[in-house]
This record gives structure tokens, sequence and C-alpha cells, in this order.
């Protein structure tokens, strides 16, 4: 019929009206976008340990609190059923106690966090660690920290240690780098094999130094025994 325009269908879901070509465009659903949640809070673990995994540096959860294992050993009587005798250490109190466990028996792994902190500063008694993404601080008290301030400089990598969302206990690398400040003069023709002397590093920690080490010298040392490594 003159004067109409017609319409068609296709099955590409284009409309035509004379020359002019409309597309139907899907439905857009906007996403939403959640607030950030720290990862720690995000996932709960609960594992399960017997007496027979226990060993030096597990973590065990005893009467609701964080506990690490500091030494054991499995005993096996003549008589009567075997069990594990441990001294652990409390992360909360810092208490020290020994504990046995049947053998065989099931016990609650405590499950920890660890978070790499750079320790940046003191700040009176407390000790401040950063987290270098976030800027979050992170604060132990002296009491906290003990003798380990001794390997402790600005700058360094820390592990951090969370229990339930708090904070409990951090680990200093297990060898750090440190400049002797203080050390008796060493003697020409001295080496590795011919004694040792003490020497006091920028951290106030004293260790004990090849004769050849001097002052200004930066060394390697082991955290866990306190013990000269090699010069850096």
């Amino acid at each position: 019929m003159a004067g109409i325009a017609t319409l068609n269908l296709c099955s590409s879901h284009r409309f035509r009206y004379s020359s002019v070509s409309f597309v139907r465009k899907p439905s857009v659903i906007p996403m939403r976008i959640l607030p950030r949640t720290p990862l720690r809070s995000r996932f709960t673990k609960i594992f399960a340990l017997t007496s027979n995994d226990i060993k030096v540096g597990s973590n065990l959860e005893v009467d609701g609190a964080p506990w690490k294992v500091i030494e054991f050993l499995h005993v096996k009587p003549g008589k009567g059923a075997a069990f594990v005798r441990t001294k652990m250490r409390n992360y909360v109190t810092r208490n020290t106690v020994e504990k046995t466990f049947r053998a065989g028996s099931t016990i609650k792994e405590a499950t920890m966090l660890k978070e790499t902190k750079q320790y940046t500063y003191k700040d009176g008694n407390q000790f401040v660690f950063m987290d270098l993404s976030t800027y979050e601080e992170v604060r132990l008290n002296e009491s906290d920290v003990g003798d380990r301030t001794k390997w402790l400089k600005e700058g360094m990598d820390c592990t951090v240690l969370f229990w339930n969302g708090k904070v409990i206990d951090f680990e200093v690398p297990i060898s750090v780098k440190l400049t002797v400040v203080d050390v008796d003069p060493g003697l020409k023709g001295d080496t590795a094999q011919g004694g040792s002397k003490p020497a006091t590093l920028d951290t106030g920690a004293v260790v004990n130094v090849p004769l050849f080490v001097n002052i200004g010298d930066e060394i390697l040392v082991d955290t866990r025994t306190g013990q000269y490594m090699n010069r850096a």
C-alpha cells in the first residue's frame, strides 16, 4: 500500500524501519564491588594432629590457647601405654610448661597466619612493623620482642604471626647482616682457624668472630644460635 513503510523482523533481532536500523542491546547488570577484607579474616582453617606428629616448632591449641613445642620426647615404657612428653611455650603469656600426651591421641593444631612486615622504628617501648602494600602498622611491646631486639635493624623484613586475628609473635630472619662497631684489632697473619674474639654489632648484639674481623666489617649472623657465619 502506498505511503505505508514496511517493517521487517530479522533473526538477528534487528528492526528495519525505512532506512533507519535499530539494534537491541543486551541488558547489563551492574557488578557489585565488595569492600576490601583483610586476607587473614576471610578463611578459617581447622587442622588436627596426633601426638605422633608432634615435633619441635609444632603449633598446638591446648585449653583454648596457642602453644609452641620447644622440646619433645616419645616414651615407650616397659609397662603401660606409650606417651609423648613435651615442653611448650604459650604464645600469649610466654609461660613454659611441661605436658604429656597419650600416644595416638588427637590434638588440635593452632592455625597461624604469617605475614611479612618491615620493622620501621621504635616508638617508646613499642616496636613498629609496617605492611608496605597497605601501610598498616603492627606494634609489639618490648616484652613481646624480648632479647630478639639485638637482631632487629630498621628496614628489616620480619614475619609476623597472627592467631584468631590477633598478633601473637614475630620471627626475625634466620640470618642477618650486621656491622661490627667495636672489636679488638686483628693481627697480621690472623686466620679463621686461629681463634675468636667478641665483637659488638650495630644492634648491640655481641658475638664471637674470627680474629681477622675488624671494625666496619659487615658479617652474617645466625639468629637461631647467635653465631658468626661469615663476612658479608
